[in-house]
């Protein structure tokens, strides 16, 4: 390890922490180990010998915490695990921020990033990031230009992820720079609302790493549960291990109202920082 990127790392870090801390967002700290993962096909989080699971995102926990009057605004740094996951942008445990504001929309987490990504890079004196203005992509447009298909009027997922991985992407790397894109199909909406068939998702790269994924969160307990319930059933039928359902999460809810969130991996925002060519040139250790 490079103890230079160590403290790369930890200057990075704690410009993260002034960031939020200076906005108002209240620093939450929830369990490494939980009982109920959100159901996620082709996202395994490792299951703990005395029982539970590591999680693979604080995202439940956090959203039940939201519901809570007061905890308007919340954000978390911690390690996160999937199972498989190896390879240079990916490591069984990662670290991860996520922040949430309660009546927020996916624009407005929009704005965070944009703000938060300049803040660092004025404080790391990256001036291509202190400086850099995103541009927005949408989904629809994205796969009507580059692989010549539109995903809302011939539903394919396989087509949808293979062309994502070999012709979205690259065009996406190819653009350079910060790049939303925004918008995606229904099928997609994982745990964000859908409205006039659109799925309030985007998710963000920098010279073609992904970055970020944010949802407008859904707050309909009802059809959250039907979501869930369909990836259940999908994540069995693949032979890939069941979850069981957190009731806490469901009751919390409609209790928050609305809101919006997003997820970003600090390790990847770490090596766009330094300009290492892996996930494992910017962790003090690796699994």
């Amino acid at each position: 390890m490079n103890v230079d990127i160590l403290r790369r790392r930890a200057e990075i870090v704690k410009g993260i922490r002034a960031f939020f801390d200076a906005r108002g967002f209240l620093e939450v700290e929830t369990p490494v180990r939980i009982a109920a993962p959100a159901p996620e096909c082709h996202i395994d989080c490792p299951p703990v010998a005395t029982g539970g699971f590591l999680r693979a995102s604080p995202e439940l926990q956090m959203k039940k915490l939201l519901a809570e009057d007061g905890l308007d605004k919340i954000y978390q740094l911690g390690p996160c695990f999937r199972d498989g996951e190896k390879g240079t942008r990916h490591n069984p445990e990662f670290t991860m921020l996520e922040w949430y504001r309660k009546g927020a929309t996916d624009a407005d987490i929009a704005d965070d990033l944009t703000a938060l990504l300049a803040d660092v890079g004025r404080e790391t004196r990256d001036a291509r990031l202190a400086s850099s203005v995103p541009c927005r992509l949408t989904v629809r447009a994205a796969y009507r230009q580059f692989a010549g298909w539109d995903p809302w009027e011939a539903w394919d997922a396989d087509r949808f992820d293979f062309d994502m991985a070999t012709k979205i992407e690259p065009a996406i790397k190819a653009m350079g720079g910060g790049v939303f894109l925004t918008g995606y199909p229904p099928a997609c909406a994982s745990l964000a609302t859908v409205a006039d068939g659109v799925a309030a998702r985007w998710e963000f790269y920098w010279d073609g790493l992904e970055l970020a994924n944010c949802f407008t969160e859904l707050c309909d307990a009802d059809e959250q549960r039907r979501r869930f319930a369909a990836a259940r059933a999908e994540r069995r039928a693949l032979g890939e291990a069941d979850y069981p359902q957190d009731e806490d999460f469901f009751a919390a809810l409609p209790k928050i109202g609305s809101a919006a969130g997003v997820a970003l991996g600090v390790d990847r925002l770490v090596m766009v920082l330094v300009g290492a060519p892996t996930i494992a040139a910017v962790r003090a250790s690796n699994a």
